[in-house]
């Protein structure tokens, strides 16, 4: 999979670049692979099984915790078995077939089944609710189901008799890939081979809806040469993480919804890659800490979010054993050390050597097995990269990762980009960006400052689009509804949503997004929104974060305290107010949040607050909360 010779002599290939009135308006990165003219995903699993039958492509948890290899051969097989089973069940080729689960290796098994079944699989989130998953059945017309548990079967056959075109329901935990494997059994495999010819690059692979922050969920039409172009690209581009660049062989334990693009892709990935994958289906921190420490994977595909997790975590510990200050001063050493270890690799030497201060590294030094250490313990022990998306990790957090040995590759896409559009080259990181263009992909900013985005990645238009309506690319460009900006080097920085920007009374354009995302790290705080439009200055609303809060409550000897009493604790307020006053340090005055509100209880997805994918429905957030909103600015 590539020696570490081989990973030294890549070379920088940087963007060429378009300047408009003295700054750059255009970065675009040459693709590194040939686009793929035959073939569809389906095939994945059989090339691997004649290239390399015996080596390991996933690994699956049994009952008692412990981890099983699967080769490519046997994964074949299995592929192979439950194709047949749709195909059995009367499934034709061009159906939709629905998956709702957890990240489980079955979801991967029946991807790539469809796939050669010559169908085309339709994520539903495992957390949806009854009108969610009903909206994207109706809408893809699919034709099957399949879900994990008897509660989401009981949420689908409630809406049965809607759903006409819904001819068949499975359980995966009642036994549906037996059942399929079962009904194909005696189906001959040239039956499946015969489905797998006739697939291409341009025959439509997936629809992954939307999270629907400000409407109903669109499906975005993904085809088999879209993921291929992101995934080949991405594959050559993070050679560290998808190669080894150790005598490892890569291995990754992925825990985020396989519903959300982001997982999907670097799943299929992994496959394209032969890179040992597990499926972990719990997020809850004890588990995944477990299944961390039983996997040991090499690299992580992770939300900003779980990286602040560890991170607060960590600082919690040391601070029940009265050493937050110590913990305070590894983590600035280690931000330190991480931004000088950036430039001395943007300088071209990518050594740490020769780092300013002596001092610095002997800290580093001493820190190593007292903090460091113990943060990469959490994460498996083996980890040295992590492929971070869905929101701005921030420059601190990324420095911090970065200064204990772990590397931070941050990406920036949408579901309609397949995933990423940009992503941290690895010999030219540059904190507080998202990177440059994936290798085929050009990045443009508009006039008004919106992101624009042209690739072999990006879809051509949503699923059961009216006639009439709005073409989704124009020109061949994807307007994303993001702000950003690219610096003279072609790295891309995110600054905020175009129909979230908030105009100020005194007409200040503030983007909230950097805002929140800087409050989001702390320990405390659970969720935020900043609000402002049309007011005469910027407030925010705050939830708690309940591990934040539950050690707060025990080292402030308040475990006894109601949460609706602690959102107007002094104490707390004191300490949330410091959040806000590091916030505001990254903005004008103008646009500093002058007041907040603690909210006594969560943003969650089942009140209609949070999408699927964690994101604010912001108009749903005003209208309940409007009396405390209109609070920060009438009272005193």
């Amino acid at each position: 999979m590539g020696s570490p010779q081989a990973v030294e002599a890549v070379e920088v290939v940087e963007p060429e670049k378009a300047m408009e009135g003295g700054r750059v308006v255009q970065a675009l990165v040459a693709p590194f692979v040939r686009p793929v003219t035959s073939g569809s995903l389906a095939d994945i699993p059989f090339a691997n099984a004649a290239e390399a039958p015996d080596e390991p492509v996933l690994s699956r948890q049994d009952a008692q915790g412990d981890w099983h290899d699967i080769t490519a051969a046997a994964f074949r097989d299995q592929v192979m078995a439950v194709a047949k089973g749709l195909i059995a069940f009367g499934l034709q080729s061009g159906e939709r077939l629905a998956i709702m689960a957890r990240t489980t290796y079955e979801w991967t098994l029946l991807d790539f089944a469809a796939w050669a079944a010559g169908l085309i699989t339709v994520p539903i989130y495992p957390t949806s609710s009854a009108s969610q998953a009903g909206w994207i059945l109706e809408d893809s017309g699919a034709a099957a189901c399949a879900v994990e548990s008897v509660e989401q079967t009981r949420l689908i056959s409630a809406q049965r008799r809607e759903l006409t075109g819904l001819r068949h329901l499975w359980q995966i935990d009642a036994g549906a890939v037996e059942q399929l494997i079962a009904a194909g059994r005696d189906l001959p495999n040239v039956v499946v081979q015969g489905r797998r010819s006739l697939l291409g690059p341009a025959g439509i692979a997936t629809l992954v809806y939307t999270s629907g922050t400000t409407g109903r969920p669109k499906g975005c039409v993904l085809t088999h040469g879209n993921f291929f172009s992101e995934v080949d690209n991405a594959i050559e581009m993070l050679y560290p993480v998808f190669k080894g660049s150790t005598d490892e062989p890569a291995s990754t334990l992925l825990f985020l919804p396989l519903s959300h693009v982001f997982g999907r892709m670097v799943a299929i990935g992994c496959l394209r890659a032969r890179v040992r994958l597990g499926h972990a289906p719990s997020i809850a921190t004890e588990d995944l800490l477990a299944d961390l420490a039983g996997f040991r994977p090499t690299f992580l595909l992770a939300i900003p979010y779980v990286l602040e997790k560890v991170f607060n975590t960590g600082r919690a510990t040391a601070e029940s054993m009265g050493r937050a200050s110590s913990f305070d001063r590894a983590a600035s050493i280690a931000r330190q050390y991480g931004e000088a270890l950036v430039a001395r690799r943007n300088s071209g030497t990518g050594r740490v050597t020769s780092l300013k201060s002596f001092r610095l590294k002997a800290a580093h030094r001493l820190y190593e097995p007292l903090v460091y250490r113990r943060i990469r313990a959490a994460l498996g022990g083996r980890v040295r990269h992590v492929i971070c998306g869905g929101s701005p990790l921030g420059r601190s957090l990324a420095a911090f990762y970065t200064g204990i040995g772990v590397e931070i590759f941050e990406g920036y896409g949408l579901t309609e980009t397949t995933a990423a559009a940009t992503v941290t080259p690895p010999l030219r990181p540059r904190l507080g960006t998202v990177g440059w263009p994936l290798p085929g992909t050009a990045v443009r900013i508009a006039p008004d400052g919106e992101v624009l985005i042209s690739g072999g990645q990006v879809f051509t238009g949503y699923w059961n689009s009216s006639v009439g309506a709005e073409p989704a690319l124009h020109q061949g460009w994807f307007a994303t509804g993001d702000i950003g900006e690219l610096d003279e080097d072609g790295y891309l920085t995110i600054t905020g949503r175009k129909k979230e920007m908030i105009i100020t009374a005194g007409g200040k354009n503030v983007a909230p997004a950097p805002l929140e995302d800087r409050l989001r790290a702390h320990p405390l705080v659970g969720q935020c929104m900043v609000v402002g439009e049309h007011r005469s200055y910027v407030a925010a609303l705050v939830t708690l974060d309940p591990d934040g809060l539950s050690h707060w409550k025990r080292i402030h000897h308040k475990e006894s305290a109601r949460r609706a009493a602690l959102a107007e604790d002094p104490e707390l307020l004191a300490d949330i107010q410091h959040a806000v006053d590091d916030a505001n340090a990254t903005v004008s005055r103008a646009e500093s949040i002058r007041r907040f509100a603690v909210l006594p209880v969560d943003l969650t997805e089942a009140d209609g607050h949070l999408t699927p994918s964690m994101k604010l429905r912001r108009s749903a957030v005003a209208a309940d909360f409007a009396k405390e909103i209109e609070a920060l600015y009438t009272k005193p």
